[in-house]
């Protein structure tokens, strides 16, 4: 079977550090899907603008070279329960594929690249390949009140996200709420624990750098 990307995820998260690890948790992140030249004919996506919603399939790019593993260990569970890996959403997968759930906002018929579809909630990072588009439809896609496995025992705990007052200076109130739903989500990976470490997480173009002190993340600066 071959498979090929029919369009391109453009986001402002330029690096795997900060990417939420479910679509649909930071509703204000927005990104764009593109497609490839031969499939960039608005036929392709006609009657597309009656959903709201959209499930897409899309390659977990920074990690083919990555060997897929039997077990993996979720962050949810603070790293430490072993889970099937097909029990998981774990990128570490025979076939790296990913799915997500992501609204759109609007599909730009005009633009050089059209058509352009906007989406917001997504889990992807930029440049992202997206191997094709579904509508999601909600008499066949939701179902209310099923067992969701180890999630349904352990709910994620978000961070308070505080800004130092300089690190505001470069960002729209726009761009600090998304980031600080990024943040909140607690970007880290789940062994860290040094409250005088420094990370750096790229967003929009721009250099994030927090600290977390127990469940306190501050930004420091934004540059």
């Amino acid at each position: 079977m071959k498979v090929k990307p029919i369009a391109i995820f453009h986001s402002p998260l330029t690096s795997k550090f900060g990417v939420p690890r479910q679509s649909g948790l930071v509703e204000g992140l927005k990104g764009e899907i593109v497609f490839e030249p031969q499939y960039r004919h608005p036929e392709y996506i006609r009657g597309l603008e009656g959903f709201d919603f959209l499930w897409l399939l899309w390659t977990f790019s920074e990690n083919k070279d990555v060997p897929a593993r039997s077990t993996v260990r979720p962050p949810l569970l603070g790293g430490n329960v072993p889970m099937g890996v097909f029990a998981t959403r774990s990128p570490y997968r025979p076939n790296p594929i990913g799915l997500s759930s992501v609204q759109i906002e609007s599909i730009d018929f005009d633009c050089s690249q059209a058509p352009v579809i906007r989406v917001i909630g997504a889990d992807l990072m930029d440049k992202t390949p997206i191997l094709d588009i579904k509508p999601y439809l909600e008499y066949a896609d939701s179902h209310v009140g099923i067992r969701s496995g180890f999630t349904d025992q352990r709910a994620w705990q978000c961070l308070d996200v505080v800004f130092e007052p300089s690190a505001v200076l470069s960002i729209s109130p726009e761009e600090k709420a998304v980031l600080t739903q990024l943040l909140a989500l607690d970007p880290r990976p789940h062994y860290h624990d040094d409250p005088e470490r420094v990370y750096g997480m790229p967003f929009a173009g721009r250099d994030v750098h927090f600290r977390v002190a127990g469940t306190i993340l501050t930004v420091i600066d934004i540059s």
